[in-house]
Parts: structure tokens; C-alpha cells; sequence
């Protein structure tokens, strides 16, 4: 179930991909603070690939991800990516520890104990989240039609659904 959510979530991704340009896809958008639809693209994908590479382990810390310029100008590995992080999800539940530092006046790393599932519905809520904003870079730099539930959570969907009936 969550990883047909994740699936349909980079599928909605990929397609809107597909219909910028490279200029578009690399364009400083106003609206997000002079970052680039391939910026945030990036950041999905890293978050991602830093939970299952951080799966044998069993610690995963995302601050300590790579971070791949080259993802946020070619669209077009961005896409590979995506297909190659979901068809890498597939892997059984564990306990985890996500490691990571609050207090940004401290260096002491806080443990909190989690699973790979967990982790896996974390990073699906944040690329939903940068979806929207990738949204907003969309309809600066391009015309393109978006779906309805394009980087929209899906309680949001059917509360609204809910609420229309």
C-alpha cells in the first residue's frame, strides 16, 4: 500500500518532468526564493536515496546526505532516479535509528528510534510537501496543467472529497 503511494506520487512527479524544458526545470523561480524546480527535485530524491542506503546499517541521518548538483540540472537522471529509488523500496520492515542534530547551537546527535517504514511514509509526506512548491515553480516558468492533487496530501484529498459530498 505504501509503496503504490509512493509510486503514484513520483509518477505525478516524473510526468510534470517531462513536460518542462531543461531552462524551465533549472529556472531561479521568485516564488521559491530563487530556488529551481531541480533543486527541490534533488532534495526529494537524496532524502530517498539516503534511507535506503542507510537501510543495511540500519542509521540513517539525512543531514549527512550526498547532494548531487548534477540531479538538479538534467531532468532527465532526475527521472531515471526516481524509478530506480521506487523499484528499491521493496524491502521488509526493520527497526532503525534516525540520527540527527536539533539545536543548532549543539553538536550532540539526538537517536530516536524508528523503522524503515516509517521512514519510507516520512519521505513520501515530504516529497508531497516539495511537490507543492515544485507546483508554484510550475506555474511561474511554464503553462503547463498540473492534476488537481499535484503535491496535495492525501488526508487534504479526502477531507476535500469528504467535504463536497
Amino acid at each position: 500500500m505504501l509503496q503504490k503511494a509512493v509510486q503514484n506520487v513520483f509518477v505525478q512527479l516524473s510526468a510534470s518532468l517531462n513536460q518542462l524544458t531543461p531552462g524551465q526545470y533549472t529556472q531561479s523561480c521568485s516564488n521559491l526564493f530563487n530556488s529551481t524546480i531541480g533543486q527541490h527535485v534533488r532534495h526529494i530524491i537524496e532524502l530517498f536515496q539516503c534511507l535506503t542506503g542507510s537501510y543495511e546499517t540500519g542509521k540513517v541521518n539525512y543531514e549527512k546526505r550526498e547532494r548531487d548538483a548534477e540531479i538538479e540540472n538534467n531532468k532527465e537522471l532526475a527521472q531515471d532516479l526516481l524509478k530506480e529509488i521506487y523499484s528499491g523500496l521493496d524491502k521488509p520492515d526493520k527497526d532503525m535509528m534516525l540520527e540527527s542534530i536539533y539545536d543548532e547551537n549543539s553538536e550532540m546527535i539526538l537517536l530516536i528510534k524508528t523503522n524503515y517504514q516509517r521512514e519510507v511514509a516520512y519521505n513520501l509526506e515530504h516529497a508531497v510537501h516539495h511537490m507543492a512548491l515544485i507546483r508554484v515553480g510550475i506555474n511561474e516558468v511554464s503553462g503547463i496543467d498540473l492534476p488537481e492533487t499535484y503535491g496535495v496530501a492525501q488526508s487534504t484529498t479526502k477531507f476535500k472529497q469528504a467535504c463536497v459530498q
